[in-house]
Order: structure tokens, then C-alpha cells, then sequence
């Protein structure tokens, strides 16, 4: 299995209902040992933090095209919970409510997430916000260049 590293991130602009971007580059090293990278950014209109996480993951997903073993990096601690502290299997089990019985936000776009993990198999790791993490930094770059251009549109 192709080994790939993706860093993701999403920016709301500090307004949950304002303009948002996604920032994701993907890593990955060819059969002639060369290193690859492809970014991907994109901004969206009135949208939340954690739409973006999640926007974020998933296109850097989407985008493999055959089954990968993936390190996937993001400083969304609400969305590396929700796969390593088994958030997601809970909220499928009682019918997408949280504990508190609210129906889960996003719903759509953790369906879509699961879809596109499916054929991967992904370790999923929390790295802490502008800690200087360059492939962390390069996607808050991307994240917040798309949010602006949103913010312009």
C-alpha cells in the first residue's frame, strides 16, 4: 500500500457564520523515491470551524486514488476525537444523536467522511494549532487565504 502523510486545515475567520476555507496537502513518495506534494484550498461562505475540519480531511481523502496507508495530521482536536475516542461509532449507534440525544451537526459531511476512509487505513493524529509544524502551517496558510477570498466574494 502507497504510504501518504496529509495535513489539513480549516479556517472559520474566527466568525462561526462567516467565511470559511480549507487548507490540505498531501505527501506521498513515488516508486523512484521522489517526494510528491499537492495542495488543495478552498473557501466557502458562511459556514462553522468545524465544517472546515471536516471539508478539510475530506478532500484530502477523496483525492487518493486507490487505497493508501495514511498519516493523517490535523489541529481539529474535535475531529481526531471523534476517530480515536470512538465518537463516531457512538453516534451511529444511537441513530447520529449525541449523549445528550441532539441530533449530530454535520451529519452529512461525517457520512461523506466515513465514505471516503473507507478503503485507507488512516492514523489519525492531533498536532497542536501554529506550533510551527510545517505542513501544519502551510494548510493554515491555505485555510486562511481561501476564507479571505470567500470573505471577498
Amino acid at each position: 500500500m502507497t504510504k501518504v502523510t496529509i495535513y489539513t486545515d480549516g479556517s472559520a475567520r474566527g466568525n462561526p457564520d462567516g467565511p470559511g476555507g480549507y487548507g490540505t496537502v498531501l505527501q506521498f513518495v513515488d516508486s523512484n523515491g521522489q517526494l510528491h506534494e499537492k495542495e488543495y484550498s478552498e473557501g466557502f461562505s458562511r459556514t462553522s470551524n468545524n465544517r472546515m475540519e471536516l471539508m478539510a480531511a475530506i478532500i484530502g481523502l477523496e483525492k487518493l486514488n486507490r487505497p493508501c496507508d495514511v498519516d493523517l495530521y490535523s489541529d481539529s482536536k474535535y475531529l481526531i476525537d471523534a476517530h480515536n475516542q470512538h465518537w463516531i461509532d457512538n453516534w451511529k449507534k444511537k441513530g447520529w444523536r449525541t449523549a445528550g440525544k441532539a441530533p449530530v451537526k454535520n451529519r452529512e459531511l461525517w457520512e461523506r467522511l466515513l465514505k471516503a476512509e473507507a478503503p485507507h487505513n488512516i492514523n489519525w493524529h492531533w498536532v497542536k494549532g501554529h506550533d510551527g509544524h510545517p505542513g501544519n502551517e502551510r494548510c493554515d496558510k491555505l485555510a486562511t487565504e481561501a476564507a479571505d477570498a470567500a470573505r471577498q466574494n
